[in-house]
C-alpha cells in the first residue's frame, strides 16, 4: 500500500484479516505508527514497497502525487520489478491513468486502473466499490485482494476506462449534491422544516444517495477537483456539458458558504 492515511489504513487491515502481507509506505508519522501498530511491515519508500510486492496499491490524492510515488526518487519505478501489478486506486484524468499504463508497460510492468467510490466509511467497512479497467488477466488475480476491501467491483475497460467510470459517477454525485442543497433551502425559505422535508423526500421519486447520506457533511474534499477533471475532459472530447460547469460553481459556492476552505491548487 502506497499511502496509509482515511482510505488507506482500513484497506490494508482488511487484506491483513483476509491472510495476506501487506507493506505500506506514507510520509506521514502517524500514518505509519498506526500502520505498524495494525501489523503492516512499514517501508521507507514506494520503490521499498515494491521491491516487497506482487501488487503495489496506490492510494493518493492528486496526480502529481501518483507522479511521485511512482517515477519521483525512490519511486514505484526505481524497483524495476518485472511483472509487478500497480493498481492505481487514486482518482485521476483518465488519459492521465492510459498514459501511465504505457509508461510502466514499457518497464515490464502493468497498470490496473481500480479508483475507488464510496469514501472512508465504506473503507472501514470493507464495503469499497472498485471502478476497474486494464488488463483483464491481471484484474481476474487480483480480485481476492480488491475483494478484501471492496463489495463491488466492475471491469470496464481498458486503463482509464475505470477513471471515466468514477468521473461520471462524480459528475452525478456532486449534481444531486448542488440540487439537494437548494431544493432543501427553497422548501425553508416556503415555511417548510428542512429536517422534515428530507426525510419525505427520500420516500419519493427525488431520493438518491447523496441525499440519505447527507454527503455535503464530509467537507466534499475533492468536488473540484472531480469537477475540473470532468471539465478538461469534456473539452478534449469536444462535448459541451453545460450542466457541469453549473455544477462545479455551485459546489465551489456551497463549500465557501458551508465554511469548508479553499481548495487545492488542481494540476494540469
Amino acid at each position: 500500500m502506497v499511502g496509509l492515511g482515511k482510505m488507506g489504513l482500513p484497506m490494508a487491515k482488511h487484506l491483513l484479516a483476509k491472510g495476506f502481507k501487506v507493506f505500506g509506505c506514507d510520509p506521514v508519522e502517524a500514518a505509519r505508527s498506526a500502520a505498524r501498530a495494525a501489523g503492516v511491515s512499514v517501508a521507507d519508500s514506494p520503490c521499498e514497497v515494491a521491491k516487497q510486492s506482487d501488487v503495489v496499491i496506490i492510494v493518493v490524492g492528486f496526480d502529481s502525487e501518483v507522479e511521485t510515488v511512482v517515477f519521483g526518487k525512490a519511486g514505484i519505478a526505481e524497483a524495476a520489478k518485472r511483472g509487478l501489478i500497480v493498481a492505481l486506486g487514486s482518482t485521476v484524468a483518465p488519459r492521465y491513468a492510459a498514459k501511465l499504463s504505457g509508461e510502466l508497460a514499457f518497464s515490464g510492468m502493468t497498470l490496473l486502473d481500480i479508483p475507488l467510490a464510496r469514501g472512508e466509511a465504506a473503507a472501514v467497512g470493507g464495503k469499497l466499490l472498485i471502478y476497474g479497467a486494464g488488463d483483464e488477466k491481471a484484474f481476474e488475480a487480483c480480485r481476492p485482494a480488491f475483494s478484501a476491501f471492496a463489495s463491488d467491483i466492475f471491469h470496464l475497460g481498458a486503463a482509464g476506462a475505470g477513471q471515466v467510470g468514477k468521473m461520471v459517477n462524480n459528475l452525478i454525485l456532486w449534481a444531486c449534491i448542488s440540487v439537494n442543497d437548494e431544493g432543501l433551502r427553497l422548501g425553508e425559505a416556503l415555511g417548510v422544516d428542512p429536517a422534515k422535508l428530507k426525510e419525505a423526500l427520500s420516500h419519493g421519486s427525488a431520493q438518491n444517495w447523496a441525499m440519505d447520506s447527507s454527503a455535503e457533511r464530509s467537507g466534499m474534499p475533492w468536488a473540484e477537483k472531480d469537477m475540473s477533471i470532468v471539465l478538461h475532459e469534456a473539452d478534449l472530447a469536444r462535448l459541451s456539458l453545460p450542466l457541469a460547469g453549473t455544477v462545479k460553481e455551485v459546489i465551489k459556492g456551497l463549500k465557501i458558504r458551508l465554511g469548508l476552505g479553499l481548495p487545492r491548487r488542481i494540476e494540469d
